[in-house]
């Protein structure tokens, strides 16, 4: 292995050489942590800090606030995909298009502007966490699958209708048929904003638990060991899901080169 290969543009590390240099990177950024907080002023909490946070946060049931965070994710995940694919896949009707269209723009709408709302509809707080981020991530869930929808070769249209196949069949086999590896793609995108979401909206109902509330509890004491440790159990959690995305993804759909 040679580490010039390092440095050279466009070149693909395989193997022995790709674990070095991730091995390398993980190496300079501990270093650079324990170096950076042995003095008595640092940005980060010591190790030893976030250990015995990651010990104290274990005791107080950290595992039972993570299953909370991820039913509270799913079940938002599954609504807004199944609202978000209807109104993506039937887009190409003109009626519908303006609708697809104007959700999609509603995306630059602030967290606190959807909340508003919500609080004049729904009244149950768990029932309001959960819709927040349906909205949330429809929306933006919704101006990706729109995206793919339009960057559809008009070829595999011409195809599909030189086949015989009425304008609905095009819609079924080029467009939703066509474009499932995409929507797991799309998915993996976006999970990964609403999961970041999940500290914000865990705040709304504090008994319903969630690592969302064990950040608010940390910060409220200034327990910066702990808030470290946190955000390193939902980095973990975080792409977790995103691997195990991606490997569904590969297992379902092995023609995908995305």
């Amino acid at each position: 292995m040679e580490l010039k290969t390092w440095f050279k543009p466009f070149e693909k590390l395989k193997g022995n050489s790709r674990l070095m240099l991730i091995g390398f990177w993980l190496l300079i950024v501990f270093a650079w942590w324990f170096i950076g907080t042995s003095g008595e002023k640092s940005l980060l909490p010591a190790p030893q800090k976030v250990l015995e946070g990651m010990k104290s946060l274990y005791n107080e049931g950290l595992v039972v606030h993570i299953m909370s965070s991820l039913g509270l994710c799913l079940q938002a995940t599954l609504i807004s995909i199944g609202v978000s694919l209807v109104i993506a896949y039937l887009s190409p009707v003109p009626f519908i298009k303006p609708v697809a269209n104007f959700l999609s723009q509603l995306r630059y709408l602030p967290l606190t502007g959807i909340t508003c709302y919500l609080a004049m509809i729904v009244t149950d707080a768990r029932a309001m966490q959960v819709w927040v981020l349906v909205v949330f991530m429809s929306l933006y869930f919704i101006t990706s699958l729109l995206g793919v929808i339009r960057d559809i070769p008009q070829e595999e249209i011409d195809h599909a209708r030189s086949l015989g196949c009425s304008r609905w069949e095009v819609l079924w086999e080029v467009v939703v048929k066509g474009r499932l590896d995409y929507v797991i793609e799309v998915l993996r995108q976006n999970l990964a904003i609403t999961w970041m979401m999940l500290v914000t909206v865990e705040s709304i109902l504090v008994a319903a638990g969630g690592l969302g509330v064990l950040i608010k509890n940390s910060d409220r004491f200034m327990n910066h060991g702990r808030i470290l440790a946190l955000q390193i159990v939902i980095l973990l959690v975080g792409l977790g899901i995103d691997l195990f995305l991606n490997y569904l993804r590969k297992l379902l759909f092995r023609y995908s080169k995305i």
